[in-house]
């Protein structure tokens, strides 16, 4: 029986490691897809398989000015002419190049289905069309000019260009994605008139930093538009090749139509995100009560625009459900840009003013090359003009010359010999047509010959002058811009981390009720609507019974609550923060969001818009203790409640009052003392201080008021009322200032008949 070894051993078999092996073929496959299939170059920004599609439209006349073309032609072509490879590739790469919502500015103008951001697969090839977008005709304008090097197809029995000539940059105006084995690359779109603006600046300042680059090119301009949310992603990406962009949807909010229902209207979705798996999405978060504020969902949009329709529940709050959106869904994603292209064949990372600068060398390379192409057919022209001017000067010699010889071949030769012409030069004179030697057409040559000179002086020029062959550059890119620039889509917003729930809530004026109890809610002022003299007004809160409504305040909805407790304690939140309730509403309990110790209750709420400095808050405590602290000492916390004073054993804090520091202070006690002084008597102290006397009260009196009032206002009154329903009315003016820390003066007499009558609070 034979062994394997046997069966070849007449023939030449080498014997190599299978590990070698492996590791060669893995290297081979590796550039293959690196450099022949998933990499664009970074000249034309194009890939081979969209070159190749590009190419052979326009050699088959499939150009913009043309009739559409069925794509099973166009794919056929493409396959049997360059592209080796399977028919489904090439298609999807044309029908993305089509697709507006894939592509900045789509090279190839289709026909038919290609497909939509839901998703949807484009329509079989046999049934779209296509042909070149008019702005890819700028990718290949110039190619028969010898502007760029050809190389042999897959069977060698056609030439196909090894780049494009590209007038306009395609890597950054499209961008591009692919994975290649090792790496890969994820370009944004750009905008064409901002690119085309740095490209300029680049020329006119080789020197540019980022920096100054970012002045023009804003950042990524996403066919699909969004809003970027802030550039720091945006310049690491510029200045390294790598970043991350944070894409957010536009949003606008609109009455629902249902009475107290909100809707979410989505107009926008960031780049490359599918709108049906988007819907999906949502519905899934609702039904498992992720999302709970949602009451119906559905998908508007029709040929006008994009419009996701999100109705809300009545008591749901607009911007915690579009919080809760941006963090669950794809309303907001980010764009990871991955910047790598191919450089002579060989993949790297490139910034943005590295991508500019290749660019602009390739331009200037393929202008050398055209403007070298010209002058060599502008001279070879006027070599044949000098021909026929000879021709023209010796007419009647050249006529008898050539009718007396007896073939073309001897006039050829005779012509050269007798003038002094060239091949070419005898050959034009002998296929001159009788009509050119009329005066008229004297004269065309004539003209013809010295526009040429004028011409190849030019040329020659530019080929001496670089900074001719820059400003040549820069006068093609901006006749671009002229034509086919237009507005940014992307807005370019502000960071993602700044961009704070405060940030998509209106800052609108709201009453903030108050109940003795501690309920608490938040109402807009309209509500509060104006009436005529007599009317029954307007409830604005529902309460238990023995509770009444404490304190009202009238504020805007991004200021500031600093909430003071009967324990010296400060709670600091946001108006918007209060629950939001209609007028039948009671609240919730303060205690329900501030996290109150076991019997310690609200005593004072006070708005804050701006902690000044020049502000102060005055304290008063319930054994006649003050404090004055500036305002600005509570500026800096948030979270956690802080200490405002530093308070005596069974003491609590009663008042607090919001002063300019330059105000007088007035002290009643139940016995019917009251005391007035000088705000500058309590100087400021700190917030852990405990503060000076204010009044001196007896063992049984306890202080019933703390107030502020104005130096010079003369019209106010203190209405003081008893427990037995007697009231005085005083005139403020009455109570001199005295210094602080004594008795006061008495403000009414009890009747002897009501023992123990006292001034009520």
């Amino acid at each position: 029986m034979e062994t394997q070894a046997d069966l070849f051993k007449d023939q030449n078999i080498n014997t190599i490691k299978i590990d070698d092996e492996m590791k060669n073929s893995y290297l081979e496959y590796a550039m293959s897809v690196i450099v022949g299939r998933a990499l664009p170059d970074v000249r034309d920004g194009l890939k081979p398989v969209h070159r190749r599609i590009l190419y052979s439209m326009y050699e088959a006349g499939y150009t913009s000015s043309r009739p559409y073309k069925k794509c099973a032609r166009i794919v056929g072509d493409v396959l049997g002419r360059y592209h080796p490879h399977g028919d489904t590739a090439v298609y999807d790469s044309l029908v993305r190049m089509a697709q507006d919502f894939s592509l900045r500015y789509p090279l190839i103008d289709g026909q038919g289905n290609y497909g939509s951001v839901d998703g949807d697969n484009a329509a079989a090839m046999r049934y779209t069309e296509a042909k070149m977008a008019k702005i890819s005709m700028l990718m290949l304008e110039d190619i028969e000019k010898d502007t760029v090097d050809f190389k042999n197809n897959f069977d060698e029995s056609l030439q196909e260009p090894q780049v494009l000539p590209a007038r306009i940059p395609a890597l950054l105006l499209n961008g591009t994605s692919g994975i290649a084995v090792g790496m890969a690359t994820n370009i944004p779109p750009h905008n064409i008139t901002e690119i085309i603006d740095g490209l300029c600046a680049m020329i006119d300042n080789p020197d540019i930093e980022v920096e100054g680059l970012m002045e023009h090119i804003k950042g990524p301009d996403f066919p699909t538009a969004g809003i970027i949310c802030g550039t720091e992603g945006i310049k690491q990406a510029y200045a390294t090749g790598r970043g991350s962009v944070p894409i957010r949807s536009r949003v606008t909010f609109e009455d629902s139509g249902k009475k107290g229902k909100l809707a979410i209207i989505v107009h926008e979705l960031p780049y490359q995100v599918n709108k049906a798996n988007l819907v999906i999405k949502i519905a899934e978060l609702v039904n498992e009560k992720k999302i709970p504020g949602i009451a119906d969902l559905r998908d508007e949009s029709d040929r006008k625009g994009m419009r996701i329709y999100i109705e809300l529940k009545r008591d749901a709050t607009k911007e915690v459900v579009l919080n809760q959106l941006y963090k669950h869904t794809a309303l907001q994603s980010s764009f990871g840009m991955n910047m790598v292209a191919l450089v002579n064949g060989i993949p790297k990372t490139l910034g943005l003013k590295e991508i500019l600068t290749h660019f602009v060398n390739h331009r200037k390379e393929v202008i050398v090359r055209r403007t070298k192409f010209e002058l060599k057919k502008a001279e070879e022209r006027v070599h044949i003009l000098e021909g026929l001017r000879i021709a023209l000067d010796n007419i009647d010699a050249i006529i008898a010359l050539i009718k007396a010889s007896k073939d073309a071949e001897t006039a050829r030769g005779s012509l050269i010999k007798e003038f002094k012409l060239s091949e070419r030069q005898a050959n034009a004179i002998l296929e001159m047509r009788l009509q050119r030697l009329t005066g008229l057409e004297r004269d065309k040559i004539e003209n013809e010959y010295n526009l040429l000179l004028e011409k190849i002086a030019d040329l020659k020029d530019i080929l001496a002058k670089e900074i001719r062959v820059y400003s040549i550059i820069k006068d093609e890119l901006l006749e671009i811009r002229d034509k086919y620039g237009d507005e940014r889509r992307s807005e370019i917003g502000g960071a993602v981390d700044s961009v704070t729930l405060e940030d998509l809530i209106p800052n609108t004026k709201v009453a903030v009720l108050i109940s003795k109890n501690g309920f608490v809610k938040r109402m807009s002022v309209d509500l509060f609507r104006s009436q005529n003299r007599g009317g029954r007004g307007v409830a604005g809160m529902s309460t238990r019974d023995e509770d009444v409504i404490e304190q009202m305040i009238v504020a805007n909805t991004h200021d500031y609550l600093l909430c003071f407790t009967t324990r010296g304690r400060v709670f600091k939140i946001k108006i918007y923060q209060v629950p939001e309730a209609s007028k039948q509403s009671k609240g919730v309990s303060i205690s329900h969001f501030l996290n109150f110790e076991d019997g310690e209750l609200l005593t004072t709420a006070i708005e804050v818009s701006n902690f000044c400095s020049n502000e102060y808050l005055f304290m008063t405590t319930e054994k006649g203790i003050v404090k004055k602290t500036a305002l600005d000492a509570f500026i800096h916390f948030k979270n956690r409640p802080i200490a405002s004073i530093n308070l005596d054993k069974g003491d609590t804090l009663r008042w607090v009052n919001k002063t300019n520091g330059q105000k007088d202070i007035l002290l009643v006690t139940s016995a019917g003392m009251v005391i007035r002084f000088e705000e500058e008597q309590a100087r400021p102290l700190g917030r852990a201080s405990r503060g000076v006397k204010g009044i001196n009260i007896k063992p049984k009196d306890s202080l019933v008021c703390s107030t502020v009032i104005d130096r010079d206002e003369s019209k106010l009154h203190l209405l003081v009322i008893t427990n037995y329903g007697y009231g005085k009315n005083i005139k403020i003016d009455e109570f001199r200032n005295q210094n602080r820390g004594g008795i006061g003066v008495m403000c009414l007499k009890f009747r002897k008949t009501m023992p123990g009558d006292n001034v009520t609070d």
